[in-house]
């Protein structure tokens, strides 16, 4: 038991030294654009975006420390889960006034199964791939390609809602680059809490509310992120 605590001491460093680089990296370069273009269109969501999912994840390593969770599992797993949704996503800038709907696929599985090292058994691990298109002002495709930690929270749990929070990362293209962009291939960093709906005896709907990001994390000098709100809603089969 003492040996499963330290090792998932020493992962919790490592995942915590690794988001405090990036978010220093990250400060840095926004800094550095902001300056050279004397502008505050860039930065602000990329720091609560960033923070809120780092936050997120954190919590999860953090809680997965605890002793009470050292102890060996079973090396029963978990079913792996895959599902089908619908994304439909608004900036909120007005300056941007950008809508978008994306068709998305995703594979949710124990996270013990993916990952080395023991985790509790409400933390899943999903992979998810989206397909779609602007719907304003233009018609431009875009396609991402995302991992997220999933963290249910049972103790909300009722007989027809099993909430989560989710937090990931991951790359997106899009046919277009807004004025001072900068790359059609970027970052996408989310952060969102959902909830699996049961209704009847078939397999459960979802629903889920993200923060949705875009950027190229200092990559390219120009680097003015894309900020969203994104609903999505589909069922798993």
């Amino acid at each position: 038991m003492e040996q499963y605590y330290y090792r998932r001491i020493y992962v919790a460093v490592m995942v915590m030294r690794f988001f405090l680089q990036f978010v220093v990296v990250m400060t840095i370069k926004q800094v550095e654009v902001r300056m050279k273009h004397n502008s505050n269109r860039t930065g602000f969501f990329v720091y609560i975006c960033n923070l809120s999912a780092g936050i997120v994840f954190l919590m999860i390593i953090v809680y997965c420390t605890q002793p009470a969770f050292c102890e060996e599992k079973s090396q029963e797993y978990e079913p792996t889960k895959y599902g089908l949704g619908l994304i439909i996503g608004d900036t909120y800038r007005a300056a941007e006034d950008l809508n978008f709907i994306m068709v998305t696929g995703f594979a949710q599985f124990d996270y013990d199964r993916i990952w080395p090292h023991p985790a509790p058994d409400s933390l899943y691990f999903k992979v998810e791939a989206s397909l779609g298109m602007t719907t304003s002002p233009w018609n431009r495709a875009m396609a991402s390609a995302n991992i997220m930690a999933c963290y249910y929270l049972d103790f909300l749990s009722t007989d027809h809602l099993k909430p989560y929070l989710e937090g990931g990362i991951g790359l997106i293209y899009t046919d277009f680059k807004l004025e001072d962009q900068g790359l059609k291939f970027n970052f996408n960093p989310q952060v969102g809490i959902g909830t699996d709906i049961f209704i009847g005896n078939g397999q459960p709907f979802f629903l889920a509310l993200r923060l949705h990001h875009i950027s190229n994390a200092g990559l390219h000098e120009d680097n003015r992120g894309i900020n969203s709100v994104t609903l999505t809603f589909g069922r798993y089969f």
